[in-house]
């Protein structure tokens, strides 16, 4: 019996037997695609440079609006307590309103029992423009002297209480909007800190090595910079202790020589010279001894603060952002700070850099995001940033450039 089964074509064979070639070409492949599809995102992955210039602007950014927050806290907790002090001065007027009101009444029940028609009180009661009504003369001439009071006292008592209620309704507005205000600051803060977490959560152990390297480094720099300003500001009090010896050594021997001498001529030339030197060595940006006894309770609570670590939008005592920590150092001195870096900069007198003394709050960046405490020597303690704990650090951390003003507070 003949096969009904087809033949095969020469050269054909079973799936799978004869594909040693085509099965070499698609692994290939596949691993070609595989190297690909691993190495785009590389590729598109920013370098470690770029990542931690990102990370230190979302920082930055987190604390300019820690600051928004802050405002918009403290302003919210004060619209709150003027609110709540316009809602007791309405209650109160309320009440008051209300004991006026009975007195008319009583007024109106004594007219009835009288067996007036219509009584002209509880016409008043239920007229929509009381003082209207009051202007008709017929009815005032009618009233007593004990009634016009009692009408006089409901009219103005109804007046002021309509007044404070529009005042209560309307700071009720103000302050829903800076709620949201507040709410809108919270959020930003906390995606800014989310997405610099991020960007440092996809860094390889080796990259973070390399991070830790280079800020290192910059650490370095800056103690370097901060050693320098040290040296300079030695100097500079070395030299204004001569100038100071010298000037009292003048002193003295302009004194021995006008005891010496028989003229008044030395004497008025000496008075003059005097007092020449004196203004000419005196300088604004020299604290005197009141300064320097609140910088030490300043700068002895924010050495108690170190370890601490950095909360946006936290005054202690367990944890502190950087104007937090600057105002509550202050507030130990008896000297009392805005809330916010932009405000506290301008809490005080400018200094420049070369002429800072302990206690002096050094700002920084363009917008005022940053705030530490002047130690001395180039020197600073402050909460640096989310993550970070209150340090000493130097004032050139960031850089010189980075530096926006030196104030001395009180």
């Amino acid at each position: 019996m003949a096969s009904h089964r087809k033949s095969r074509p020469p050269g054909t064979r079973a799936a799978g037997i004869r594909t040693p070639a085509l099965a070499t070409a698609a692994l290939t492949s596949v691993a070609l695609l595989t190297q690909s599809a691993a190495a785009a995102p590389a590729a598109d992955r920013p370098s470690l440079e770029e990542v931690e210039k990102k990370v230190d602007d979302l920082y930055r950014q987190a604390e300019s609006s820690t600051d928004k927050y802050n405002a918009a806290k403290e302003k919210t907790a004060k619209q709150r307590e003027a609110v709540d002090g316009l809602l007791d001065d309405v209650a109160q007027r309320t009440q008051k309103l209300n004991t006026a009101r009975e007195e008319l009444g009583s007024f109106a029940a004594a007219q009835y029992r009288t067996g007036a028609s219509a009584p002209d009180t509880a016409t008043f009661l239920l007229a929509d423009s009381p003082q209207d009504y009051f202007d008709q003369t017929q009815l005032m001439g009618r009233m007593t002297s004990r009634q016009k009071v009692a009408v006089d006292d409901y009219v103005t008592e109804q007046s002021a209480t309509m007044k404070k209620r529009q005042e209560a309704a309307e700071s009720l507005r103000t302050l829903t909007e800076s709620q949201s205000d507040l709410k809108t600051a919270k959020a930003t803060v906390q995606k800014k800190l989310a997405d610099a977490r991020g960007l440092l959560s996809q860094l390889t152990a080796q990259e973070k090595a390399r991070l830790a390297t280079i800020e290192k480094q910059k650490q370095q720099e800056a103690a370097r910079k901060a050693a320098e300003l040290a040296q300079q500001q030695a100097a500079a009090e070395q030299k204004a202790q001569e100038a100071a010896a010298a000037q009292q050594q003048q002193q003295e021997q302009e004194q021995e020589q006008e005891q010496n001498s028989s003229s008044g001529t030395a004497t008025s030339g000496s008075g003059a010279g005097s007092g020449g030197a004196t203004s000419g060595s005196g300088t604004t940006t020299t604290p005197d001894s009141s300064y320097a006894a609140k910088a030490d309770k300043a700068l002895a609570f924010s050495r108690a603060q170190i370890g601490k670590p950095y909360v946006w939008g936290a005054t202690g005592p367990g944890s502190y952002d950087c104007s937090g920590l600057t105002q509550a150092a202050w507030k130990a001195a008896g000297v009392t700070l805005p809330r916010t870096t932009y405000d506290q900069v301008n809490a005080g007198t400018t200094v420049s850099v070369s002429n800072a003394q302990p206690g002096d709050l050094v700002f920084f960046y363009d917008d005022i995001s940053h705030v530490g405490v002047y130690i001395g020597n180039g020197m600073m303690i402050h909460a640096p940033k989310p993550g970070a704990y209150v340090r000493e650090e130097s004032i050139f951390y960031d850089g010189e450039s980075s530096i926006y003003r030196v104030v001395r507070p009180a």
